[in-house]
């Protein structure tokens, strides 16, 4: 596992996120993110407006705020984006998510 500092600077929806991830050295990168474990509700189908409120709280906990990264090693889902669980204020978001109801445990 590895830690890094970023700020997020879009939410796609309830699991994924943009960042722009400090890597060290003065160097930072911008980086898609997958939410490590959890699946939300979809923004097209069935689910679009359960998603689109998923999508609104995430939003409202962590853009264009920093925050804590964990990531695994190397560790990417079926669209390359790295996996990621995120901290904000002592708050693990990936398990906030699945015990407020807005997300379900996912590992594929």
């Amino acid at each position: 596992m590895y830690n890094y500092y970023a700020k997020i600077i879009g939410v796609y929806d309830g699991d994924t996120v943009t960042a722009v991830v400090d890597l060290g050295f003065l160097h930072s990168q911008e980086m898609k993110l997958r939410l490590y474990g959890i699946d939300t509700p979809e923004l097209r189908g069935e689910e679009k407006e359960e998603g689109k409120k998923v999508r609104d709280i995430l939003r409202e906990m962590i853009l264009d705020k920093e925050v804590e990264l964990i990531t695994y090693k190397d560790k990417q889902g079926k669209y390359g984006r790295y996996l990621a669980t995120i901290m904000i204020d002592g708050v693990d978001v990936n398990q906030w998510l699945v015990a407020n109801g807005h997300a379900k445990v996912y590992f594929p």
